[in-house]
């Protein structure tokens, strides 16, 4: 052991250990609460807010909830609840409502005569919303009085005082995220619009108005009011708005089994790929768990013994797998738990083993009454069942043979694939570039040390419109596959990626800064969304930013990536003088630039900008990727209508 090795062991004494009083472990590790520090950890902050409103809808006492983006990306909620309590807290020798915005594990949710069931997951919540804002104002309208409290990096800046009468009540949470803490502080109105959207049809009834105070670049302000009387049978819809539907009307009931609601609303459309949302108390259970198994097992038990007694099965000559239930299945299953275990890598996952069981038997039932009541409908999935049990057969051939590929040709690794030297996965990243021609610069271009290059051959397969075993027939896609290291699993595991032998942890899609290039953008990324989730969950999936414009004078050169920044840097370079002097380079695709180029802009660690590509909503995602890239034309010519005015096309 040397000098320095036993000077810290004699010096390790209870001195060292740290207790951080009350909300301070929070500012020191901020993720461990939110996730992260970024947009995502940053948009968490509203959620938490307004978990606690809908707390108070579920528990009967709220009505209305309104959430304000604020000019300088402030947030304000305001709800019409009860109001938290304000009065003397006996244990703690202090207001109530102080307790609740600075004390972990504090609040009512805890006390279930109080609510029966809770959104937030640790009740952790507001208090953490407080911890990492420079200033948190709490107005509280109850017992006719208006009490308000404002802290400082949850710190109280004065006790809890009376500012006003009130003939109503309510809570008002305005807080502003602190600089020092967050990577950035832009709220993006459309990510706080998808999440109210989604709680609005899990909460029926409910009235949420979200608005933007910040002016757009027509000056104008935004404001939506999400309300939903039809609940999941509504979300059902609009998740499966841009699809070609099989019934005519979303199935939908509700019911209770062993003290756990279960609501659940479903149909069937002409596509392949299972689109299955679940919820636990509002929240959004992205890995599945009990109930989803639970869901499985009756969908899967009760279609089969109806299809059996009506002899719909008895010329099939394959056996139908759970799986074949639910090709083309859109799903909405919401659940509410007293006490909900989460788990699973992103603590989404419901473990509670008794809900297994009560949504099994609940389901069952239900969709047994709606098949013998409903015969027409009832054959029509069945038949559904029987062409996905036929296509089943050859995708698992078409899958094999992918997975087959390794042992019959010694690596197994495409042969356009230019690989890396280093073998661990963590420091290893692979480029997905457009077209030979770009592969070839890369190749040049990159650290031969730990980048991979695979160069894909024009646009890949849109596999939102295929069939299972034409995507595994497909070359490219193939080569992904194999080049990643990546095998899907069998229909009985829900055909979990497997990443065991995952080649790389940084997957980065470089592709043209064109129409195109965004086009084959996209097809890759609904190939990931819809067979490689996993990739994208577990934050491996990244978009390259090569820059637009090579702004030159003389010896003197900037890249830039926005307009914008062509314009700063034109002024910049002439230096007074006259702007035309300056020459301007358009990129209009990555072979246009030589190898030192690509690597200093845009391959680079040093440099380069990333982009990972996260999934704030998978309900929202997959209304995206199937309005984007389905058969349905007029919704996607709306998105495309509406959205227009953020294009730039150089003329």
């Amino acid at each position: 052991m040397n000098n320095e090795a036993m000077e810290n062991r004699e010096n390790y004494s209870a001195d060292n250990i740290q207790v951080l009083e009350g909300l301070e472990a929070v500012r020191k590790r901020p993720a461990m609460y939110i996730g992260d520090i970024g947009a995502r950890g940053l948009h968490h902050l509203v959620y938490e807010v307004v978990d606690n409103s809908i707390d108070e809808a579920l528990a009967g006492f709220c009505k209305n909830i309104v959430v304000t983006i604020n000019v300088g990306d402030s947030i304000t909620v305001v709800d019409d609840g009860r109001g938290i309590p304000t009065g003397m807290h006996t244990k703690e020798g202090r207001s109530a409502l102080e307790v609740v915005m600075t004390v972990l594990h504090a609040g009512g949710k805890f006390d279930k005569d109080t609510y029966k069931v809770s959104g937030g997951l640790h009740g952790v919540g507001v208090s953490c919303v407080n911890a990492l804002s420079t200033l948190l104002r709490a107005t509280v309208h109850r017992e006719g009085k208006i009490f308000q409290q404002d802290y400082n990096c949850g710190k109280p800046v004065f006790d809890v005082k009376v500012v006003g009468e009130t003939d109503h009540t309510g809570t008002t949470i305005y807080f502003e995220p602190d600089s020092s803490i967050f990577t950035t502080l832009e709220y993006k109105y459309e990510t706080i619009a998808a999440r109210m959207r989604e709680l609005s049809y899990l909460n029926r009834g409910i009235n949420i108005t979200l608005k933007d105070d910040r002016p757009d670049e027509n000056g104008k302000l935004r404001e939506e009011i999400f309300h939903s009387d039809g609940g999941l049978r509504e979300f059902v819809t609009y998740l499966d708005g841009t699809r070609e539907k099989l019934l005519p009307e979303p199935i939908y009931f509700e019911g209770e089994k062993n003290g756990v609601p279960v609501e659940v609303a479903m149909t069937y459309n002409n596509g392949y790929t299972e689109n299955l949302h679940s919820y636990v108390n509002n929240i959004n259970t992205i890995e599945g768990g009990t109930h989803v198994a639970g869901f499985r097992r009756a969908l899967t038990r009760t279609l089969k013994a109806y299809a059996d007694k009506e002899g719909l099965l008895k010329n099939l000559k394959l056996e139908i797998a759970g799986d074949d239930f639910r090709e083309g299945l859109t799903g909405v299953i919401s659940v509410k738990v007293q006490e909900p275990q989460f788990e699973g890598q992103t603590k989404t996952k419901l473990g509670n083993s008794d809900v297994t069981g009560a949504v099994d038997t609940c389901v069952g039932e239900m969709l047994n009454n709606f098949l013998e009541e409903n015969p027409r409908e009832a054959k029509l999935i069945v038949q559904k069942v029987i062409l996905a049990a036929t296509a089943r057969a050859a995708a698992r051939k078409a899958r094999e043979m992918v997975q087959r590929k390794g042992a019959l040709t010694g690596s197994g690794l495409p042969g356009k694939l230019a690989d890396c030297q280093e073998t661990d996965p963590a420091v290893c990243e692979i480029y997905l570039v457009e077209g030979d021609s770009a592969g070839g610069t890369a190749k040049q271009g990159r650290n031969r040390a730990n980048q991979a290059i695979l160069p894909l051959r024009g646009k890949i397969l849109n596999v939102e419109k295929a069939l299972e075993h034409k995507i595994y027939e497909n070359e490219e896609i193939r080569n992904m596959f194999t080049g990643l290291g990546v095998t899907i699993g069998t229909p009985e595991d829900g055909k979990a990626l497997n990443l065991t032998k995952l080649r790389y942890h940084k997957i980065i899609i470089m592709t043209d800064a064109d129409v195109d290039g965004s086009h084959i953008r996209t097809l890759i990324l609904t190939l990931f969304f819809r067979y490689m989730k996993e990739l994208i969950e577990y934050g491996y999936v990244y978009i390259a930013q090569p820059p637009l414009y090579l702004v030159k004078k003389g010896k003197e050169e900037e890249y830039c990536w926005t307009e914008p920044q062509r314009d700063e840097a034109v002024l910049r370079l002439a230096k007074g003088g006259n702007p035309d002097s300056v020459g301007i380079q358009r990129y209009k695709g990555l072979g246009e630039m030589n190898a030192e180029q690509l690597w200093m802009t845009t391959m680079n660690p040093e440099t380069r900008t990333l982009k990972r590509v996260g999934l704030d909503s998978a309900a929202e995602a997959d209304h995206v990727f199937s309005m984007l890239m389905g058969d349905e034309v007029p919704p996607r010519r709306e998105f495309i209508e509406s959205n227009a005015k953020y294009a730039r096309i150089d003329v």
